[in-house]
């Protein structure tokens, strides 16, 4: 079926039940933050890559999917501190452009395995972190 367009809410519709059922290594989480008819906000957790400065922590993430949502990508917040060269501003922002280029057949579960991905580079495993539970 090459060339049929899933709507915004089907898409989003699929990505909660896969976020309700775990599917995935169990490393990232995320569901819907409240009742919000239309899908935008949504709330995500990180378990901090093995054999880094992230080992043992989790790290909470305000997903925010805007009505433009899968041509435009997610707006991903940490609240939890975390020290990386992708996070702009001083609340947790993430810069999106540095993870990857968005495409439309990407999800919520991709960004946020990037994300940890990128917590796990040679160069960012190391960063020394702001003290745990510390939030934005």
């Amino acid at each position: 079926m090459a060339g049929v367009v899933v709507p915004r809410n089907f898409k989003l519709l699929e990505e909660l039940e896969h976020g309700e059922k775990g599917i995935g290594d169990g490393m990232v989480s995320y569901g819907l933050a409240d009742d919000d008819m239309l899908m935008h906000n949504w709330n995500a957790s990180i378990i901090g890559p093995a054999n880094s400065t992230h080992d043992g922590r989790i790290y909470s993430v305000k997903v925010f999917c805007s009505d433009r949502y899968p041509e435009e990508a997610p707006q991903l917040r940490f609240t939890t501190r975390i020290n990386l060269p992708n996070i702009v501003g001083a609340d947790g922002r993430v810069n999106m452009g540095a993870l990857s280029h968005w495409r439309r057949d990407g999800s919520i579960a991709t960004v946020l395995g990037e994300l940890r991905n990128a917590m796990a580079t040679p160069t960012n495993k190391r960063l020394p972190q702001p003290p745990e539970g510390s939030s934005y």
